[in-house]
């Protein structure tokens, strides 16, 4: 079980992780930071794809925010305390 936790808890920060580089733009697209960002991508779409698809972005000042980290960070979290 301990090591479901560890799993979990590491998923939880490559969410947050490739929430917060979604934040800076990628110019060169061999870069190092778009790489790593191509990589949190595939390892992250296949838990939050479906929540986006379910959960619309709520329109705020005209821009779409996407809340499908944070339903997603929380769900594991829940999932990890129950465990």
């Amino acid at each position: 079980m301990v090591l479901v936790h560890e799993i979990l808890g590491l998923y939880i920060w490559v969410l947050i992780i490739s929430a917060l580089l979604s934040w800076f733009p990628t110019t060169n697209q061999n870069g190092g930071l778009a790489s790593t960002k191509r990589v949190l991508a595939r390892l992250t779409e296949p838990v939050l794809r479906p929540i986006r698809q379910i959960m619309p972005r709520p329109r705020i000042g005209g821009v779409g925010i996407d809340f499908s980290v944070l339903i997603a960070v929380v769900v594991l979290e829940v999932i990890n305390a129950v465990i």
